[in-house]
């Protein structure tokens, strides 16, 4: 015959309960911690900042730093000396209590920046000006590298990718392999004077805009140039 069941005893159970949350209070906090949330430590996509997002355009080139600023005359190195074009790019640019050597190294580092592209791509240089993604270009540039001058030059001659108030009249290209680059040439009444191309258009970009623009509004194109 068989004997029937038995069910465990309360006392029993309840051991049993604490005995499991015992051995999971122990695996967690076995690393030595005091039991407080840890901070997660950031993967490198969250760490690390994405490539595509910083080609986007950032608007025009910084201007000198706002607020309290080192004054020339106290713009000095730890050891050495600044030539006189280090001390015109730094001039206004040094907030107080700042190094003015690792704001010097950010000039320097867009100009290596600026001139390793104009090696590779003349084009992605000089978009990358125009679209203001190197830091304080022209400063830059006109003191720190004047060698890139002929970029910057060319630069000044077109505007990027957004909304251009009274483009000049002429043929312009895009500086984009995007296939989803998009234009409208708008009248003073918000007329559309002429647009394109269609969407996933294949092929350079060109924008035809018309005498009498008042506004060039484009998507995805980075930045414009004369053709």
């Amino acid at each position: 015959m068989r004997r029937p069941l038995h069910r465990r005893p309360a006392a029993a159970a309840a051991a049993l309960l604490t005995a499991l949350l015992t051995l999971s209070a122990c695996s967690s906090g076995g690393d030595g911690s005091d039991g407080a949330p840890q901070a997660a430590t950031p993967t490198r996509s969250a760490a690390v900042p994405d490539r595509q997002a910083e080609a986007e355009p950032t608007g025009p080139t910084p201007s000198p730093t706002k607020g309290p600023v080192v004054p020339d005359a106290e713009l000095k190195p730890v050891t050495g000396s600044f030539t006189t074009e280090q001390k015109k790019y730094l001039s206004g640019r040094v907030p107080k209590n700042t190094d003015p050597a690792a704001v010097l190294q950010t000039g320097q580092e867009s100009c290596q920046r600026l001139e390793r592209t104009a090696k590779r791509d003349k084009d992605a240089a000089v978009g990358a000006l125009v679209a203001g993604d190197i830091p304080d270009a022209e400063a830059a540039v006109n003191h720190l590298c004047p060698a890139q001058k002929p970029l910057l030059t060319t630069a000044r001659s077109g505007f990027p990718d957004g909304t251009a108030t009274q483009p000049k009249a002429g043929t312009y290209r895009a500086l984009t392999t995007d296939p989803s680059c998009t234009w409208r040439a708008l009248g003073k009444d918000g007329k559309v004077l002429a647009s394109g191309p269609a969407l996933g258009a294949k092929g350079p970009v060109k924008a035809a805009v018309p005498a009498g623009t008042a506004e060039f509004v484009s998507s995805s194109c980075y930045a414009w140039l004369p053709a």
